[in-house]
Formats: C-alpha cells, structure tokens, sequence
C-alpha cells in the first residue's frame, strides 16, 4: 500500500490539481489549507510525505518545515512561486528534500513524489555513530560533537558531512554531492556545495583554513580525510 501524502496550500484549485493526479496514482490524500493545520495533521496522522507550499496563512511553509523537521525526518517537497536561489537554499537548508516552483507540471510533481519516496525506502542502515579524533557523529541523534562540544549543523550541512564521513578517502564531485544531499540535479548551483562546506569548516575544523577532516581535490571536489585519525 503506498503512503498518504499530506499536501499543504492555501490555493484550493491547486490542492485538488494534485490530490488528483495523487489519487489516480495510488496515494491516499490528505489536505491542509494553513501552517498550523498541517502540523496538526504531521503530528496526529504522520503522513508518508508532505508537499508544502511556502506561502502560507497563520504560519509560513519555511516555519513548518523547521518545526516539523526538529520532531521527524517526514520527507517534505516544498512548492511554491518563489523562484530565486536564496528561496530554494532556504528551503533546502531547512531539510526539504526536494523543490518545486510553480507552475509545475502535476506529472512531474507525482514523479518527484515517487523518486524522494524511493530514496528512502532504499537507504540502507549503516552504523549508528562515527568517531574520527575529536570529531563524533551520532546518526540515530542527529548530533555532532568536536572535542566533547555539541556542535549545531543546519540539516544539509549534516546531511553532506554523513555522506562524506561514511566513506573516507572517497573523492565526491560537487554535482555527486548535489544529488546525494539535495536529492536532485540542483540546476547548475554547484557553489552551493561550496558554501555548505565553508560553513561546516567553520563548525568543525580548529583551522578551517587548514582543515584536517574535510579536503578540497582541486577541479573535481572534496573528501573526508581518513588519515584524521580515530
């Protein structure tokens, strides 16, 4: 049975468009025309995925998202008109896992639907924390430490420090880490990966001017060092 999918926005004409292009495609829907609503309803009903729109009466889509991404890891789309950089890496940075601006093919929303539901269902487990030296990443917590400090990482930051720590010495393109932590070709903003890594330098990194976990390999991308120790 697939999962239902909650969708949140204040247009009515644009939630029936994709309750019905969801239902013929075998979800069940559920719908919320505000914020607070769609909370309610991801606490109570704990849906399979959440299509949100940003612009939303009482509470805003990015405050949703934050809210509902420090209680689950539910997978969220945003949706919405806003079209700029900025707007997406809000979004992304908040732990969306995917975007879409409108207008949208109702096809291709659907075809979204199925791909981040995918990814989740094929991830496989992988061990619970990593150590290497002073720096501790704990997966089921979702926290990090350096040197026994709890240490705050925005989701994406978190998100690409776990795909490169769980393979060291493996060299990964900025389109390579792109797709992995933002779940799509994100349109060309491969400096995208680069201010992500700068920021977590910073968090990380005694010296991020000289780091010691988190590589630059010049003209192809980054790599967590192995040789950091353990």
């Amino acid at each position: 049975m697939k999962p239902a999918i909650l969708v949140v926005d204040d247009d009515q004409k644009t939630v029936e468009l994709i309750r019905l292009y969801l239902e013929k495609d075998g979800y069940r829907v559920m719908v919320a025309y505000d914020g607070y609503k769609a909370i309610d309803i991801a606490r109570n009903s704990r849906p399979g995925l959440i299509i949100l729109d940003l612009m939303l009466p009482k509470i805003d889509g990015l405050d949703v998202c934050r809210i509902l991404r420090a209680e689950n890891n539910i997978p969220i789309i945003m949706l919405t008109a806003k079209t700029t950089e900025e707007d997406k890496l809000a979004g992304l940075d908040l732990g969306a896992d995917d975007y879409v601006t409108k207008p949208f093919s109702p096809r291709e929303l659907v075809a979204r639907v199925r791909a981040v539901l995918r990814r989740g269902m094929t991830e496989e487990p992988g061990p619970e924390q990593i150590r290497f030296g002073g720096l501790k990443v704990d997966f089921i917590r979702h926290e990090t430490q350096v040197e026994g400090k709890l240490i705050h990482l925005t989701p994406k930051e978190f998100t690409l420090l776990e795909i490169m720590i769980k393979q060291p010495g493996r060299v990964f393109s900025r389109l390579e880490l792109l797709e992995l932590a933002f779940g799509f070709d994100y349109q060309g903003f491969e400096r995208t990966v680069d201010v992500h890594v700068m920021n977590l330098r910073k968090k990380i990194e005694t010296d991020p001017a000289q780091p010691r976990y988190i590589q630059t390999v010049y003209g192809i991308g980054y790599k967590f060092e192995d040789g950091a120790g353990v």
